[in-house]
């Protein structure tokens, strides 16, 4: 079973029913079932578009953005998220992270600033590619630029709708 990162748009209300539910379950079930609308699988993705605006040395601040679009803050108490037997990431060492609604505006307006295109293109003329990592075999550029538009366009709309943004590894 491959681990892939995953990430839910929910509301604070949603958030706040899963944790009730968990509460008053006597084995902990939050009920956590996200609409599949409101959901995105970035598979491998994240570590190699990182490392290629990296590689290429994009500003600290966008860098900071993609790197908290794919790893959250652990600010929000998701505890609930994490406890056996329904514990929703089940990779032995993930947990699941959040961002608050600021935050997911603050990293859409961002990642909107990013232009990986040109962050690809560069470190393909660069012949860099390799150092992207997972064994990546031929040009990475389709499977990056789709997994970086699906992860601007999702953070575009849960900005829009002022919802929060759940992440884990699966």
């Amino acid at each position: 079973m491959a681990v892939t990162q995953q990430l839910a748009r929910v509301s604070a209300e949603y958030l706040a029913a899963c944790r009730q539910s968990a509460e008053e379950s006597p084995d902990g079930d939050h009920h956590w079932d996200p609409p599949s609308e409101d959901w995105l699988d970035l598979d491998w993705a994240p570590s190699m578009l990182e490392r290629a605006c990296e590689l290429t040395r994009l500003d600290a601040v966008r860098l900071e953005a993609l790197k908290r679009a794919t790893d959250g803050d652990s600010d929000i108490d998701l505890g609930f998220l994490n406890a056996d037997p329904h514990a929703i990431a089940f990779f032995s060492n993930s947990t699941a992270t959040a961002l608050c609604p600021d935050a997911v505006v603050q990293v859409s307006a961002l990642l909107e600033e990013i232009d990986m295109h040109a962050i690809l293109r560069s470190v393909l003329n660069s012949g860099t590619e390799s150092e992207l990592g997972y064994g990546f075999i031929g040009d990475p550029t389709e499977y990056l630029l789709g997994h970086f538009g699906a992860l601007r366009d999702f953070y575009t709309q849960a900005a829009r709708r002022g919802l929060l943004v759940v992440l884990w590894w699966d």
